[in-house]
């Protein structure tokens, strides 16, 4: 199979030539390297690739998985597949071999996916750009100068470049959706409880951490979630089972449903002209489809600083448990010959906050939930911009964060995507879905559908619906593995 040929096709169409035995999980296989090879040397969204003799090839059980024989990447964080690394992106896990696989993984073996390598994420997935010291930045397919986000920005790139159609990311303040955005990519991130963090982890930052993917159609990450949802024993939260597969509801009509269009993000951050175009555009094209839409102001349930404060102190202790846990696994100081600034910042904030704060936090986390759950006791779906300007040039992010605490490196995160942490707070699901671009550079415009808990079948309604009446399958970015010949 030709990479033009292979990268024609979704991850479902792709499987579904597999069923029909027109062509073999190799061949798709050796298309998905020569792929790679094409275009990674240009983004580096791969750091690492391994031979597959070990996958499990996909049988009788697995044969009839939608996905069966699709090829597949993992993100270099949260999920551990036996005998591979999972560095983090961070010179201090340099070296880390898991020795068994995640709930996750299996999850993926068992859907039939052909796993051959690891994605780029920041270290620790500590930021919404993908720049480790460790690998080198990921640069962004559309725009070589422009960051493919963060933190699951390998994730992003890959896929758009053609490397393969679909691919494992987490999100726990954005990091599904605003690689999604930047790359032009449909990305999900699901309820609460929907995919296990098991068996090592109960929760990954206090629940605010959720597994899914990005991918190019709709369809894709609707079929893998069917795949990978659904709790293992000991898993602190639950989200209840959908009544009929999200891969059903992509093509069902969604109703009339009553959206609300927040066009300034929380804490002041303004949403710049090109998009802000976009998101009147896409208020228009919801209206012409027969939706409800109007302007309107959805409290937070807590100020601004407060909300960023508490996360802060999450993400900090959480980091700084992850750090002295690597660090003494490994016998490796915690410095900056381990760890890049920004880091060590949040790793020394987080020994600094107490027992009592901690508790405040998560106090700040159930305001936001309630408050948000009663915005959807009235309106189905909330419209955002899934982040206020278009993607932003490699190096933004770390311009004078040398001398920046871990308070302050959260909130220069916050202020960089303020539409997006609300979500992971509450626990509720949200998408981005590449609705538009901007006509003055061709830079792909991200819109998020937010909705009330356990409801992914609402938003993959939508998307839906709009996949059709505004189809981009056809845009290609600038580094486009169709665009190398080979067989």
């Amino acid at each position: 199979m030709s990479i033009a040929e292979y990268v024609s096709f979704d991850a479902v169409g792709l499987a579904k030539l597999v069923a029909k035995g027109e062509v073999t999980p190799a061949e798709l296989e050796a298309a998905a390297r020569e792929a790679a090879q094409a275009v990674n040397p240009q983004i580096n969204a791969i750091v690492e690739t391994w031979p597959t003799d070990d996958e499990p090839t996909p049988g009788t059980g697995s044969g009839r998985a939608p996905l069966a024989g699709v090829p597949f990447l993992i993100k270099d964080i949260a999920v551990t597949m036996a005998g591979r690394r999972t560095e983090l992106g961070s010179r201090l896990a340099v070296g880390n071999v898991a020795g068994a696989d995640s709930s996750l993984m299996l999850r993926f073996r068992r859907a039939g996916l052909v796993t051959f390598g690891r994605t780029a994420t920041p270290e620790m997935a500590y930021s919404t750009t993908t720049e480790p010291v460790l690998y080198g930045a990921t640069r962004n397919p559309w725009n070589l100068e422009r960051s493919a986000g963060g933190s699951s920005g390998g994730a992003g790139a890959a896929v758009a470049a053609g490397v393969v159609p679909v691919a494992h990311a987490t999100d726990a303040a954005g990091s599904i959706r605003i690689p999604a955005a930047y790359n032009g990519l449909f990305g999900l991130k699901p309820t609460r409880g929907r995919v296990s963090m098991g068996p090592d982890f109960d929760e990954v930052f206090n629940g605010l951490a959720v597994h899914g993917s990005v991918s190019r159609t709709v369809r894709d990450s609707a079929a893998l979630l069917d795949r990978i949802r659904g709790p293992e024993p000991g898993d602190p939260y639950f989200a209840q089972e959908p009544s009929r597969p999200y891969a059903d509801e992509v093509a069902r009509p969604p109703g009339s449903l009553r959206i609300g269009v927040l066009t300034q993000a929380w804490g002041g951050r303004r949403t710049t002209t090109p998009v802000a175009d976009a998101l009147s555009r896409t208020g228009h094209l919801l209206e012409s489809l027969g939706h409800q839409v109007e302007e309107v102001k959805v409290g937070l349930g807590a100020d601004w600083e407060e909300f960023v404060l508490a996360n802060a102190r999450q993400w900090s202790a959480n980091l700084t448990a992850s750090v002295d846990e690597l660090a003494a696994a490994f016998d490796r100081p915690i410095d900056s010959s381990t760890l890049e600034p920004v880091t060590l910042a949040g790793y020394h904030y987080g020994r600094r906050v107490g027992g009592a704060q901690f508790v405040a936090a998560l106090a700040v986390r159930n305001r936001v939930a309630r408050s948000l759950a009663r915005y959807f006791g009235t309106h189905d779906v909330l419209l955002t911009p899934t982040l206020p300007e278009l993607p932003v040039p490699l190096g933004t992010h770390a311009e004078g964060a040398e001398a920046l605490d871990g308070l302050g490196w959260l909130r220069r995160i916050f202020d960089l995507s303020p539409f997006t942490a609300a979500f992971n707070v509450a626990g509720t699901p949200a998408m981005s879905v590449p609705v538009t671009a901007d006509a003055g550079t061709g830079l792909p415009i991200g819109m998020q559908f937010a909705t009330g808990y356990g409801l992914e079948g609402r938003l993959f309604r939508l998307a839906g619906q709009l996949e059709q009446a505004s189809p981009w399958s056809g845009r290609t970015p600038t580094v486009w593995a169709g665009d190398h010949a080979g067989h």
